[in-house]
């Protein structure tokens, strides 16, 4: 049996700054607290709905609420941090104005699993700040995915683990249950460049632009198709989910533009889900773009803001990038 010695607190010293450790620590109590209420389930009162909606438009489940108070609750309250923005919020949270770093965060991704007992998770992203003895605003958090500090996520599934980075690779931690500290598993998460497993809604393919349809069908068609091999689809409707199967087994995973929605460029959040990701894939040796774009480069424009995302194995990344190319459409389907 293999013990593994470091905790996560003794890794943070070693690897990034005092006040990011602090941050990430922080972090890390409450993920603690919310798998807590998440192991007791419905004996904890936390299933159903809480009866209203976030700024997405989206109905809140109760623990999405008790998770984003948690997560505000400890942040602002960290001196390190000048400010918090949460998905489920529609400002930012000022908090301590000598604070040197700004955190977003998905309190509970997937929230719509709960209730039937599936894989969520809390993803989280921090950022510098420029201007402190200043209250921070919205604009300050509006920086590109490339100046993260660091971005990781809490996934609460048959065991809780945290997939981390600072931009020198990926490291893996889990959670003893018995000492309540996380524990370091594997300093070096590599993606394999192939893959033969996939992740998409595929309901929705009647909304694709022709690039992503063209890329799926090959896939559909497996050996006998121009791809000549046959693929897997694996589909978790949590992008955590998806993306740590990723990270632990190799694939690629798809929340593209579609044209469902009118006006709606996307599904998932560029500051809260899309950047924090994108910066663990890169980071693993993937790719993550917009389709077309690689999503670290965007420039933000609001902190709610959608976008599509295509991420996981770099060949595959690329080849729907060239798809896209060889149509001369961007990712929102405008024409190149």
């Amino acid at each position: 049996m293999t013990i593994f010695a470091q905790n996560l607190d003794q890794y943070l010293k070693e690897h990034t700054s005092p006040e990011i450790a602090s941050t990430v620590m922080t972090l890390a109590d409450s993920s603690i607290a919310i798998r807590d209420l998440l192991n007791k389930g419905v004996l904890a009162g936390i299933h159903g709905e809480a009866g209203g909606q976030n700024i997405q438009g989206e109905t809140q489940k109760k623990l999405d609420v008790i998770s984003n108070d948690l997560l505000l609750n400890a942040l602002t309250q960290n001196s390190n941090c000048a400010a918090v923005a949460s998905e489920e919020l529609d400002d930012i949270s000022p908090a301590n104005q000598d604070g040197t770093l700004l955190v977003t965060f998905d309190p509970l991704d997937g929230s719509s699993n709960i209730d039937i007992n599936m894989t969520v998770g809390t993803i989280f992203s921090i950022l510098p700040y420029h201007h402190q003895g200043q209250v921070a605003t919205e604009t300050d958090f509006l920086q590109a995915g490339k100046h993260q500090l660091a971005s990781g996520y809490f996934i609460y599934g048959t065991s809780t683990m945290l997939a981390l980075t600072f931009g020198a690779g990926v490291s893996m931690f889990s959670l003893d249950p018995a000492s309540r500290q996380y524990v370091l598993i594997n300093e070096r998460i590599t993606i394999s460049q192939q893959t033969a497993e996939y992740a998409i809604n595929a309901s929705n393919r009647r909304y694709w632009l022709a690039p992503l349809a063209q890329y799926i069908e090959e896939l559909a068609q497996g050996d006998t198709g121009v791809r000549n091999k046959d693929y897997n689809m694996r589909w978790v409707a949590a992008m955590i989910a998806d993306v740590h199967r990723i990270l632990v087994r190799g694939g690629v995973f798809m929340y593209p533009f579609d044209t469902k929605i009118a006006g709606k460029a996307g599904k998932l959040r560029l500051m809260y889900e899309a950047n924090p990701m994108s910066f663990i894939i890169e980071q693993a040796g993937g790719a993550s773009t917009d389709g077309v774009q690689r999503i670290m480069d965007i420039e933000p424009t609001g902190i709610h803001q959608r976008i599509p995302v295509v991420l996981g194995a770099k060949q595959e990344v690329e080849y729907i990038k060239s798809l896209h190319d060889q149509a001369g459409i961007l990712a929102n389907g405008e024409k190149i």
